[in-house]
């Protein structure tokens, strides 16, 4: 059997797709963009956008762009796709190698090694918050965020390969921010207290829920000023600095998780300009 003709495949691919043919060709011939670092942020301008979506999730532009976050474990490449008035667009991203240095870090074994008494609760707890990642409410925020604290410290060690007590873990998905015991801690953006309670390994920690598949995370409080549930307003405080859960001493772990993706904060606080596509 002879393969079909290039012009029957595209007409084949649009039919199943639900997209015009002419989209199909584009998407098919999309040039590649430059290699973009693991836990990056990739911002595609455009004029009347309609949709962006990555990796099967799909959400709305913002400010007259699209913005794809790639997460701190991606590998290979990945397809950005743009919908607006002008039909359908993609660009594959080529994903570099991981370029964040090892941490050794001494903590208790207890945090280490659980104590088997103690592998309930941190299941229990795993699954409560992997729950918030799949979160797509209504965006509430605008960028670049706020900062957590005021003023922001120097630092924070992103995507540091951690390993405690010569045991390798999982890569740091946040910024560790130095503050004295007691310093406030500001919601960066308005949203809804999506989790505020005591875990094992994070201490004290509130989850924001900001909309847009957008979650903020301060660990290690010394005290949680909100409620799972609240309401609350960009800079509004929701916590004071502490050492609680497993840590080296006191200080601020700020992180943020977008439409699942882990990355790096210093992108949407604005310290850092994302990467740009055209």
């Amino acid at each position: 059997m002879r393969a079909p003709a290039a012009a029957t495949l595209l007409a084949l691919v649009s039919a199943a797709l639900g997209v015009p043919a002419a989209d199909v060709a584009r998407a098919a011939t999309a040039p590649a963009v430059a290699t973009v670092v693991p836990g990056s942020v990739v911002r595609w301008p455009g004029v009347e956008l309609a949709s962006c979506e990555m990796k099967g999730r799909r959400w709305q532009p913002l400010a007259d762009a699209c913005w794809y976050p790639i997460d701190l474990e991606l590998q290979g490449s990945v397809e950005l796709v743009r919908r607006s008035s002008a039909g359908v667009a993609s660009r594959t991203v080529a994903i570099g190698p991981y370029p964040y240095p090892t941490q050794e870090l001494t903590v208790e074994e207890k945090y280490v090694a659980p104590p088997k008494e103690e592998l309930a609760r941190i299941e229990r707890e795993r699954q409560r918050v992997g729950a918030l990642f799949a979160l797509e409410t209504p965006r509430r925020f605008s960028l670049p965020l706020g900062a957590p604290l005021d003023p922001l410290p120097a630092g924070g060690r992103f995507g540091a390969r951690r390993v405690f007590n010569a045991q390798p873990r999982s890569p740091h998905s946040g910024a560790d921010f130095r503050a004295s015991p007691g310093t406030v801690v500001r919601a960066v953006a308005d949203g809804r207290v999506a989790l505020a309670e005591e875990h094992y390994f994070a201490g004290r920690a509130v989850y924001l829920d900001h909309g847009d598949g957008l979650l903020s995370m301060s660990f290690h409080l010394s005290e949680i000023l909100v409620r799972t549930g609240d309401e609350v307003r960009r800079g509004q405080e929701i916590g004071r600095v502490g050492a609680t859960g497993r840590v080296t001493g006191p200080h601020l772990h700020f992180g943020l998780r977008w439409h699942g993706a882990r990355v790096d904060r210093a992108l949407l606080i604005g310290e850092v300009s994302p990467v740009e596509v055209r």
